[in-house]
């Protein structure tokens, strides 16, 4: 059994909160600061893949997500260009039954925020922390400095003024809208479904569950855009982008219906960079404060979930700072390269202005996806599974 230590986690995320739920139950004393003055998440749905799933059932969470979530068992996209299916991937090709769980933000954020507070967490809001000492262990916010401790987690996110690495913004992101499930619609109850206009244009909709028990099923409707495309997008008619959007996908006309204001789309853009070393000192980066990439439809949240496992278990085995975050970084670091080559590999496939890409990716790409061993690799790739990442924290998946 490790010693107790004062641990002061930056960031109140889905990776900042489970560190705190897993530290505080094993006795630690556990303070996570943010600067919201109410909780509650930024973002709209994201998907929750088997490597997220297996830490929120460490933490006994997974059957409250998966009650609040929506069962995905493929992910699909067709080109309006050619009509063929260029991506296809079944959980099932892995294993039968494998399958994501689509889940809004928020109705993630709610249950491991009720979490945190029942693990004697100390939560405290309207904290803006803007530096760190990573020698004393001191936070310090707008307020002033913090009491020294022995760890410091950053889980502040891709803009984490705790990381000397500056992110590099990706060309394309997204908008992002939650609607109501349409039960006579169109869409697929177990899939995620993409149409794409070369590489340039994209939309999807994804089954995104309840906001908590007794709610309505929902959807998250997303359309990528350029980074630099957003401002010229807020100040034009909503209606010159929904003729683009019906264009692109004429079954989302009943969705679009309900889009009357551009608030109601939220941006997100996309940025890249891994910080090394991701551990100073004290102080130990964890999710996008340590390696961020494009999202990969809420990827970036089972990282950290991940992260925040292999950090407990290494402060549990004791010993000191420098000590802990060597086994965290054993731990994590293959399995992070590898996503982010993933990532750089693969995003450009989907998002960017390339003319060859798509063109490959239509008609050399999508045809050998289909032919032994594409489609468990696939499987493995957008579960998590690639690299093993649950076997190093000592976890097996499947239930």
């Amino acid at each position: 059994m490790s010693r107790t230590l004062s641990i002061s986690i930056a960031g109140a995320g889905i990776g900042g909160l489970a560190a705190a739920i897993l530290l505080a139950r094993a006795g630690h004393r556990v303070s996570v600061f943010d600067q919201f003055e109410a909780a509650g998440p930024v973002g709209s749905g994201l998907m929750l893949q088997e490597t997220g799933l297996v830490i929120l059932a460490e933490l006994g969470l997974r059957e409250k997500a998966e009650s609040l979530g929506a069962p995905i068992d493929r992910l699909w996209g067709i080109s309006s260009e050619t009509g063929r299916a260029v991506l296809d991937v079944r959980y099932a090709a892995l294993r039968p039954s494998l399958r994501g769980i689509g889940i809004q933000r928020a109705a993630l954020f709610d249950v491991l925020f009720a979490a945190a507070e029942a693990s004697g967490a100390r939560i405290v809001t309207g904290a803006r922390i803007t530096g760190v000492d990573p020698v004393s262990g001191t936070l310090t916010d707008t307020g002033g400095a913090h009491a020294p401790c022995d760890l410091v987690i950053d889980a502040l996110g891709v803009r984490s003024p705790l990381s000397s690495a500056p992110p590099r913004e990706l060309p394309y992101g997204a908008l992002w809208a939650t609607l109501p499930w349409l039960e006579a619609g169109p869409f697929d109850a177990g899939a995620l479904e993409q149409r794409y206009e070369a590489a340039s244009k994209m939309a999807g909709v994804m089954p995104s569950g309840r906001a908590r028990d007794g709610a309505a099923d929902s959807l998250t409707y997303f359309w990528s855009i350029r980074g630099d495309a957003h401002a010229a997008f807020r100040a034009a008619p909503l209606g010159d982008w929904k003729v683009a959007a019906r264009a692109l996908w004429p079954e989302t006309e009943l969705l679009l219906d309900q889009i009357t204001d551009h608030d109601q789309l939220t941006f997100a853009r996309y940025r890249h960079r891994t910080h090394w070393p991701a551990a100073t000192g004290r102080l130990i980066h964890i999710g996008d404060s340590w390696h961020a990439a494009s999202p990969q439809l809420g990827q970036g949240a089972n990282m950290a979930l991940l992260d925040a496992f292999a950090l407990a278990r290494a402060v549990q085995a004791g010993g000191e700072a420098a000590e802990i975050a060597a086994m965290y970084v054993r731990q994590r670091a293959a399995h992070v390269r590898l996503f982010q080559l993933m990532t750089w590999a693969f995003t450009p496939v989907y998002q960017s202005d390339s003319a060859f890409l798509p063109w490959l990716r239509d008609w050399l790409a999508a045809p050998i996806s289909k032919l032994w061993p594409a489609p468990p690799f696939l499987a493995a790739l957008v579960s998590g599974a690639l690299g093993s990442p649950l076997q190093k924290l000592g976890l097996k998946a499947g239930r």
